[in-house]
């Protein structure tokens, strides 16, 4: 290991051991020599401090694996365009980090230390200012986007219509973030819930979480007519052009939205892959999709769905399938009773298929380890948990957790959402 990478860890660990009361100081110090700066973050700076350490740990972490920090580093640079960054304001947060290092990192502090992270700066701002550059030759920051539709489908649950007013490029399975006029700069993502369509029209499946600021606004106080901005499509649960697998599909609550666009994919494209589609809800109430999913099902005969309750009250399904019928007014031939991650050995071998998950953060770990035991490699098992950070929001701005997941900037799937 060379010496760089060896000192940005030891002297990041000084701040990992006093998170808050370092990224206090960073951003005192930098709002304070830098007040026009302060506009470009959201009022409230709390979930922030968690952003600017996930964004720092990526970058110090990767040091060693240089593919897989350029990549993370252009997400970055492409996301802070939506926030109006501009290669001025990169050398202000470059001294106030030097600066806060420079006094948690004390005991550790030499002449090398700040080189190796002066180097280390520069050449990630000079990454994230050619990525943003080279964006900005073929697409815009954000998207205006017309809401046509707003279909409440529970007290805390909506399904979003969208119609940008340019084209949005974007494949199945990738998500947006999306900003409402009642939050200036707090952005959350949310996974597009249907195949690109000639009309260009956008689907957003949103559960509005306690205290949720964006996804609040946008189940309880959206209508027809309103706008919101979208920033560019991330994500990497997208379909592998080169395997022709069957499919092994696997939504928690809101995670629908990514797997549906997939399943639409599939049908535009006349593609002979057979797919399972495994939707999980704690109740049968909770499954908000049913009308669509039957249609879809009863269309194509190469997809199989089924819905999975966590706490339906009826005793546990036969360990082995088929299971006892859930009521007319669910999915498929039938559902399995208990969580998403136990039922996946119930439900026939999976370790020939390609795997995609989408859902609160807990249910995405549990899934992946569960189609570990069960002989999937982890290459063919694709989810958005470890790859939300190449996505529109940055270093500056904090990245959020998967579409769907509880804490992630947007709902309690892998994406958090207030």
């Amino acid at each position: 290991m060379s010496p760089e990478p060896r000192i940005l860890k030891e002297t990041f660990t000084r701040l990992e051991s006093e998170p808050d009361k370092s990224a206090d100081y960073f951003y005192g110090r930098l709002f304070a020599e830098n007040p026009r700066l302060r506009p470009l973050f959201p009022p409230a700076m709390g979930p922030q401090r968690d952003r600017l350490f996930h964004a720092l740990t990526r970058i110090v972490w990767s040091q060693d694996s240089p593919a897989e920090l350029s990549a993370y580093l252009a997400g970055l640079g492409r996301g802070h365009r939506r926030f109006g960054v501009r290669p001025e304001h990169y050398p202000a947060v470059g001294a106030a980090l030097i600066a806060t290092l420079r006094r948690f990192a004390a005991d550790v502090w030499t002449p090398e230390a700040e080189a190796a992270w002066a180097a280390a700066y520069d050449a990630a701002s000079t990454a994230m200012i050619e990525a943003a550059a080279r964006d900005a030759e073929t697409a815009p920051p954000w998207w205006v986007a017309e809401v046509v539709a707003h279909d409440r489908r529970a007290a805390d649950l909506a399904v979003l219509t969208l119609r940008p007013g340019r084209p949005l490029p974007y494949s199945p399975g990738q998500y947006v973030t999306v900003q409402t006029s009642r939050w200036p700069r707090v952005w959350r993502p949310y996974s597009v819930a249907n195949a690109p369509r000639a009309d260009g029209l956008l689907r957003l499946h949103v559960r509005a979480l306690p205290g949720g600021w964006v996804s609040g606004a946008l189940v309880r106080h959206t209508r027809p007519g309103d706008t919101v901005l979208l920033g560019p499509a991330a994500g990497a649960m997208t379909l592998d052009p080169g395997s022709g697998r069957d499919l092994l599909l696997v939504a928690g609550g809101t995670g629908l939205a990514p797997a549906k666009a997939i399943v639409e994919q599939l049908a535009l494209s006349g593609e002979a892959r057979g797919v399972r589609l495994l939707v999980g809800a704690r109740t049968r109430s909770d499954l908000y999709d049913l009308a669509d999913l039957r249609a879809l099902e009863a269309a194509h005969p190469w997809l199989t769905v089924t819905a999975v309750l966590s706490d339906d009250p009826r005793p546990p399904c036969d360990p082995r399938p088929p299971c006892d019928p859930l009521p007319p007014d669910a999915p498929g031939p039938g559902g399995v009773r208990g969580p998403l991650p136990d039922v996946l050995d119930r439900l026939g071998g999976w370790d020939d298929h390609e795997v995609y998950v989408a859902g609160p953060v807990p249910m995405i770990r549990r899934t992946v380890t569960a189609l570990q035991r069960l002989g999937v490699p982890l290459t063919r098992v694709h989810h958005d948990l470890l790859h939300t950070g190449d996505g529109p929001d940055g270093a500056l701005a904090g990245t959020p957790g998967p579409p769907g997941a509880p804490g992630a900037p947007g709902q309690p799937p892998a994406r958090s959402r207030r």
